[in-house]
């Protein structure tokens, strides 16, 4: 007698697991690109404002396309020659200074993550101290004064280049991606310290390396406020600050006009707002392409495991 197999229906109701998990996947894509939108758009709508016209924008005629289009914004902005020297020291300040700052964050990291550190403990609870206590502005400014500094290049980028929550994420990252087996195989060797970081754990590092490097570079080149409080020769101020003060000089000469030239400056100072906002972001976004790779595995390594 042949056996017959049955043949096994599903039952009524149910769906299959795959049809579920393409409804899942189509939910998560579209709430994907919604947040995306959401994100990006106020960066297009910047952009698309800052070569509209200021009156088109303030009606909210400005939604998808330029309204008016003008160059009068930049033109009014590139007058100032000193835009220029703004961004030279920018640059400067921005090289510089992730190059200390990697430099000292980097090996201090490499420091406290080591296990025959003697004081290991006490040391990192002495970095960490500082990132809820400070000494406050004023024996701050004391200080830089007395170092020689004020009013100089290295005030930019010397005083402030230790950032201790840097120093954790790099500590957290040797602990859990640097094997001990290889400081104990280089020492077999011969390898010192010095040689043991620079020629392995180093080239191991590029990731959290990349990743620190753009919070670094991304901090000076936004920074403004040390400018304002330690710098007082204008051809050393930073671009952040020179497109400061051009904004509040429109501003204030908006104010203190009337009849149709108070509102051709009025114009002209809401106009130069969006064009600052992309003169001065433009350049450092240009730089986030080249480590784009290295920053969500640098991020999660060294933040995921303390």
């Amino acid at each position: 007698m042949n056996s017959v197999n049955p043949v096994v229906r599903p039952a009524a109701g149910k769906t299959h697991p795959q049809s579920s998990d393409r409804v899942m996947d189509i939910l998560l894509y579209t709430f994907a690109v919604l947040f995306l939108i959401v994100l990006i758009y106020p960066l297009y709508f910047i952009v698309i404002a800052s070569f509209s016209d200021p009156s088109a924008v303030a009606g909210g005629q400005v939604w998808v396309l330029p309204k008016g289009f003008t160059l009068d914004g930049y033109k009014e902005l590139f007058k100032h020659e000193n835009i220029w020297i703004g961004y030279r020291n920018t640059i400067l300040y921005t090289v510089v200074g992730t190059a200390i700052g990697l430099f000292v964050n980097i090996s201090a990291a490499y420091a406290l993550s080591r296990k025959d550190l003697v004081g290991r403990k006490f040391l990192s609870l002495f970095f960490i101290f500082t990132m809820f206590f400070s000494g406050g502005l004023i024996p701050t400014f004391l200080t830089i004064r007395d170092f020689h500094m004020y009013d100089t290049f290295l005030v930019m980028v010397l005083p402030f280049s230790v950032i201790v929550y840097d120093i954790i994420v790099a500590r957290t990252f040797f602990q859990s991606s640097i094997p001990e087996d290889l400081w104990e195989a280089a020492q077999l060797d011969g390898c010192g310290n010095l040689r043991y970081f620079a020629q392995i754990v180093l080239p191991l590092s590029k990731a959290i390396i990349a990743v620190l490097g753009l919070w670094i570079a991304v901090g000076y080149w936004n920074s403004y406020f040390n400018a304002l409080i330690y710098l007082k020769n204008s051809d050393l101020h930073p671009l952040q600050l020179i497109l400061r003060n051009i904004l509040i000089t429109n501003q204030m000469q908006s104010g203190m006009g009337t009849g149709e030239a108070a509102q051709i400056a009025l114009r002209m100072a809401n106009l130069m707002r969006y064009s600052v906002i992309i003169i001065a972001t433009v350049p450092i976004m240009c730089v986030y392409p080249f480590v784009q790779k290295y920053f969500n595995q640098g991020v999660m390594i060294g933040a995921v495991k303390s």
